[in-house]
């Protein structure tokens, strides 16, 4: 008896043996691996495994698999207003490691005035886990779990089970059953993926709008659309969300959430459906641009202006920027090309003006194009953002230092860089005029003219199609005047003849690119303070060094390659201080704008709601360093006795904000209003009354008017009369 007893216990463990070493081998059949369910009437739910046996090293998902009986479902992370999401405290073996929940995306379940995001039938939580790569073939890989969760119907039941997985460790993966990988591929059906697509949210009043802008979105591919934010409260789940598709840009209009910020992240999910009904999530992390103190501007921050008017207004605002204060530098490399005009054939003539022309629009192009880039990157830049980099300032300023030496004669370019110098029936002197054209656009930047600041709004939101064609009609317009001159070549015919006047028309226009130059050292005082102004200093030395030593070397002194070359080391050394610029502490003088003074506060968004919220009025100017007319408007307009006086009479908040290095706040701000430049002023009327935008160009006049007829209004006003 005991032998047959022992022939029974010795077939048992061999057999144990040998399904056990199937297991750790590589076998072609896939078996299942789940663990034993916890069940009840409305959910069936079981821990399971990808992978029936690990190896050392590999990385496997489990997942919480849950079976829902019919009308019953459970929630996303964000259940909506109702509801739980599931909880899983998955436990594993030391030395491994477990990721988060991979949250599928979700459907909705309305509930009488409720919305709630969940899912039915059936569906996987899955969870990454990597094991160790000292794992023991031959030894069990032990994963457990406890979880709860909510399934809901007409009511809701909590329910919650513990679950432990086995699996085995072997020399070689293998895969789980075709049943279990059908259950993940429920999950990976809904996972979401990163959108492709720029979007943001705009506030305004009590709504706020979705816009996503990219290819793909037309209302050929896209029939329904659906935001799902991650967090409770950012949208009123509820409110119906209408979408509208027109050239690229998808519009979702929301309602705002009861814990709505607009200084807080409001990524999601963007839930789009094609035509065949089949359903993507897209995960999207938009920017918020809120209405200041809940009040929307005059004109729709949601709306967008038509093709052709928002054409016309960048070509009137490119045309405008010709006569910006910020545009006087390069108003003296103009008038040196301009008066090399003088006397040229009818085709060079207008050859100059193609060449300028074309050195603007490819300046323009490429800028567009660094906007849309760091746009796509998730980071807010505007108009003008190069300015905002001490590294661009510092280098800046010694090139238009080394335009000046050149304007004065302290070394030639063989290729014309100012096209200065030389008969305009040379060829090489054209890539001068193309030299100029991308200059002009570069200094040209740190201000907005009237109508550029909703040209630059509304293109930066565009297709980028759309985008390219209104940055060129801008172009066009600042390279119109010049462009005239090969059109009409009989303007340029009545200058005076070639002679002795254009040696000292030159030389003279040297002197604005020098102060060019020291105004450019002065924003990276404000920018990094004296440690800026040493390199600037320093790094302007080298330039006029190198620029000596090379023109010696043109009139035939310092020739051979010691002076060559300590040229070039000091243009390198140049290089080598940009360097010391990378990441410098800001400066003390860069921050003035967050001290209040007697005339102004600093602006915050929260400081501009408190003020709204008690219906007092506020003029909000945003400045910079860096932006010339902005500069000017202060002196001979905001800081002048009769504006304070009027601002003081009419109990006006000054709130000023300082863009000179980036602000991610004020950056927001501006987009609150269509806007991506400065100068922009802003002034809320007494009243809780909806804010006017004040030109870019400002007068003692064009203020106090504004304010007197914010008076007269708020007279003429029902609420007035007590």
């Amino acid at each position: 008896m005991s032998g047959v007893f022992e022939r029974k216990r010795w077939r048992r463990a061999a057999f144990s043996a040998s399904t056990f070493l199937a297991l750790c081998s590589a076998a072609p059949a896939a078996i299942a691996f789940e663990s034993t369910a916890v069940t009840s009437p409305r959910a069936t739910v079981t821990l399971i495994s990808d992978a029936a046996a690990v190896a050392p090293g590999q990385t496997f998902r489990v997942g919480l698999r849950q079976k829902l009986a019919p009308h019953w479902h459970t929630y996303w992370k964000n259940s909506g207003d109702a509801g739980s999401p599931p909880e899983i405290r998955l436990s594993v073996p030391e030395g491994a490691t477990a990721g988060e929940i991979i949250w599928p995306g979700p459907d909705r379940f309305a509930a009488g005035p409720a919305m709630n995001y969940g899912y039915e039938t059936e569906i996987v939580f899955p969870i990454t886990v990597t094991v160790p790569r000292d794992a023991t073939p031959g030894q069990p890989f032990n994963v457990s779990a406890d979880a709860d969760w909510l399934v809901c119907e007409r009511e809701c039941i909590p329910e919650s089970g513990s679950f432990r997985l086995d699996i085995p460790v072997a020399a070689a993966p293998t895969p789980a059953s075709d049943d279990v990988r059908a259950a993940f591929a429920i999950a990976d059906a809904r996972r979401p993926v990163p959108s492709p697509w720029s979007a943001r949210l705009v506030s305004e009043g009590d709504a706020f709008a979705l816009t996503v802008v990219g290819a793909g979105l037309t209302e050929a591919a896209v029939k329904s659309a659906y935001f799902y934010p991650a967090s409770w409260g950012i949208t009123d789940h509820a409110a119906p969300q209408q979408p509208s598709i027109t050239d690229g840009t998808l519009t979702l209009a929301l309602s705002k959430g009861q814990t709505f910020n607009p200084e807080a992240k409001a990524d999601g999910l963007l839930a789009l459906t094609d035509g065949g009904g089949a359903t993507r999530w897209f995960e999207i992390n938009p920017s918020v641009h809120a209405a200041p103190a809940g009040n929307a501007p005059t004109a729709s921050l949601i709306e967008s202006l038509p093709l052709w008017q928002t054409a016309l207004f960048a070509f009137l605002g490119g045309l405008i920027l010709n006569l910006m204060p910020c545009v006087f530098p390069v108003l003296a490399i103009k008038a040196t090309a301009i008066a090399k005009l003088s006397g040229g054939e009818l085709r060079e003539v207008r050859r100059a003006g193609t060449y300028y022309t074309l050195g603007v629009l490819v300046a323009f192009t490429v800028l567009a194009a660094a906007l849309l880039v760091v746009r796509a990157g998730g980071t807010a830049v505007g108009w003008g953002f190069q300015f905002q980099s001490p590294l661009f300032v510092a280098g800046m300023s010694w090139l238009l230092l080394a335009i000046g030496l050149n304007l004065s004669g302290v070394f030639e370019i063989g290729l014309g860089v100012t096209g200065t110098g030389y008969s305009l029936t040379q060829k090489s002197g054209h890539a001068g005029s193309f030299f100029t054209g991308l200059l002009a656009v570069v200094l040209a930047t740190p201000c907005t003219a009237p109508f550029m600041g909703v040209a630059i709004g509304t293109a930066l939101a565009a297709p980028v199609v759309i985008c390219l064609l209104i940055f060129l009609a801008m172009g066009l317009g600042l390279a119109a005047p010049y462009a005239l001159l090969s059109v009409f070549p009989a303007l340029a015919r009545a200058l005076p003849r070639p002679g002795p006047w254009m040696l000292r028309l030159r030389q003279a226009m040297a002197f604005p690119m020098y102060a060019s130059a020291a105004w450019l050292v002065w924003v990276l005082s404000q920018q990094v303070g004296d440690f800026g102004v040493l390199v600037a200093l320093s790094g302007a030395l080298l330039v006029a060094l190198a620029a000596w030593i090379y023109g010696m070397a043109q009139h035939g002194t310092g020739r051979g390659l010691i002076p060559r070359t300590l040229a070039a080391a000091a243009i390198v050394g140049t290089f080598g201080l940009l360097l010391q610029l990378d990441g410098a502490p800001t400066s003390a003088a860069s921050t003035q704008a967050g001290v209040a003074s007697a005339n102004y506060e600093p602006f915050t968004s929260a400081r501009l709601a408190s003020l709204r919220k008690e219906g007092k009025p506020v003029f909000v100017n945003m400045t910079a360093a860096w932006c010339i007319t902005c500069l000017v408007n202060e002196r001979t307009t905001l800081s002048t006795d009769a504006v304070q006086q009027a601002f003081r009479a009419a109990g006006i908040t000054y709130l000023k904000g300082d863009w000179t290095n980036r602000n991610p706040e004020i950056g927001a701000y501006l987009r609150s209003f269509n806007r991506d430049g400065l100068p922009f002023y802003a002034y809320y009327p007494a009243g809780g009354r909806d804010p006017v935008v004040l030109p870019p160009v400002l007068t003692e006049s064009i203020v106090v008017g504004e304010l007197e007829r914010a008076g007269r209004s708020a007279l003429a006003s029902p609420q007035s009369i007590k």
